[in-house]
Formats: C-alpha cells, sequence, structure tokens
C-alpha cells in the first residue's frame, strides 16, 4: 500500500490539506494525536471510521514530505 491510495488532498474539503481517504480528518490531526502519546489502539477507539492502513498512510505521507522539504 503506498499512501497516495489513502491520502487525499481536495479543495473542498479541510481547505486542501491532506486527509484521510476524503474525509475530514486531516494526517496532521492524526499525526498530532500520535505525538502527544495516544496509541494507535487509542486513535483507533476514538475514531472507529480509520483503519490501521489509515495510520500508516499518514506516516508514510509525512515522512515522504519530509524527504522532499530536506532535497528541496
Amino acid at each position: 500500500m503506498h499512501w497516495s491510495e489513502i491520502i487525499t488532498m481536495e479543495p473542498d474539503k479541510l481547505g486542501g490539506k491532506a486527509a484521510v481517504r476524503g474525509m475530514r480528518m486531516s494526517v496532521q490531526s492524526v499525526l498530532e494525536y500520535l505525538a502527544s502519546g495516544m496509541t494507535e489502539q487509542e486513535i483507533l477507539h476514538d475514531f472507529p471510521y480509520l483503519t490501521h492502513e489509515d495510520i500508516l498512510a499518514c506516516l508514510q505521507y509525512a515522512a515522504e514530505r519530509e524527504k522532499r522539504l530536506e532535497t528541496a
């Protein structure tokens, strides 16, 4: 699975920010939950519409974005 199969960017949703499967859950929010100490299981419990693959896609997206910024 590649993050591009899950992460979407649509101008009419979240102001074009990266989101999970076109929902109103941003990649940024998922990353902030993880950074605050929430476990994957806690996130999945609080947001049952998210999947393990969604969380991995958010991490992959962030890693690739960071890599692009380093080479720019």
